[in-house]
């Protein structure tokens, strides 16, 4: 087994090696990594549906898409990563065999872990790693997140948590149902004291990236795991409803996207307009789904004559209101 020695903290990069390694490795791969503050979405996932980005903008949390399938996580320095490649074997998802060595491991800490549900590995009833999995190439690629210091606050607060899971799981809250592995620990041990310890339960030769291997990623990362093409471009249909009161009246905005790009979007409510509102709605058809992009689009317009009073960056917070990045 080949183990590589992963220290950088990019995000895109990271996932970005994960399928350079399943695209061009001939061994079995094990390797522990860690993210800087990022949610990362599953692959079947609606970017728009799962991230707080109002949250995530105020709290330095970026927004990335990984191979595998399942739900949203979120990764920062206090969480840890590992990755399993190896050649696939018959057509089901087996999380237990990929998570059977993570929980030998935790149980040599004096942990009660245990494989629970679908893919979570919990410790005396609390969730501290979720995994997820893909089959490509005739090989699969097993990660799954180790919850050892992170900041319980912003797992909360970043991602958006449907409803209905928690009720169909009998749970009020994440903060809940997730541990901090160190809480959880009789001894101290830093959280690079930890990775060492799940790492001496593979054997294989260790080594870092080469020079040549580090730029493919980093192209890898720059064509696709770091643009908004792949991030947010891939969500299917969603639609947002919000309404506000302002100074100059109540609006309410139903805004519906596919794939990241603007479908439809209407305004309604008390407010004062000489302007038919329908024809700067209708115009943003067609346009990404960015603050960004939409607030330039809509600085072109003289807003006050279709909503007076309003501003463009009014409208544009709107359209985006708690999901701002």
């Amino acid at each position: 087994m080949l183990i590589i020695k992963n220290d950088c903290t990019d995000p895109y990069f990271n996932l970005a090696a994960e399928q350079y390694l399943i695209d061009n490795c001939d061994e079995d791969v094990f390797m522990l990594w860690r993210n800087e503050k990022t949610v990362v979405i599953g692959n079947n996932q609606n970017a728009y549906a799962e991230v707080d980005r109002e949250y995530a903008d105020s709290h330095g949390i970026t927004v990335s898409r990984r191979l595998t399938g399942g739900g949203a996580v979120f990764h920062d320095l206090g969480n840890v990563n590992f990755s399993v490649i190896i050649p696939a074997e018959g057509k089901g998802i087996d999380f237990k065999k990929y998570t059977d060595p993570i929980i030998e491991s935790l149980k040599e800490l004096s942990l009660n872990a245990e494989l629970s549900g679908r893919n979570d590995i919990l410790v005396d009833g609390k969730k501290v790693s979720g995994n997820a999995q893909c089959v490509r190439h005739g090989k699969v690629l097993h990660h799954g997140t180790l919850l050892y210091s992170a900041n319980l606050s912003d797992v909360a607060g970043a991602l958006k948590v449907d409803p209905e899971k928690l009720k169909s799981k009998g749970i009020k809250s994440v903060r809940s149902r997730v541990a901090n592995i160190k809480d959880l620990l009789d001894t101290d041990m830093d959280v690079e004291g930890f990775m060492a310890h799940i790492e001496s339960g593979f054997e294989g030769e260790r080594r870092y990236f080469t020079a040549a291997e580090t730029q493919l990623i980093t192209k890898l990362r720059d064509e696709k795991f770091a643009t908004w093409d792949w991030i947010w471009g891939r969500s299917k249909e969603y639609t947002l409803t919000v309404k506000e009161r302002f100074d100059y009246g109540s609006i309410e905005a139903n805004v519906n996207t596919d794939h990241g790009i603007i479908k439809e979007v209407k305004l309604t409510g008390d407010f004062f307009g000489v302007g038919d509102i329908n024809e700067l709605t209708d115009s943003l058809v067609g346009i990404r789904y960015d603050y960004n992009d939409v607030l330039a689009y809509l600085s072109k317009y003289d807003i006050q004559r279709y909503i007076f009073g309003a501003s463009a960056k009014d409208i544009s917070k709107l359209l985006f209101k708690n999901s701002l990045l």
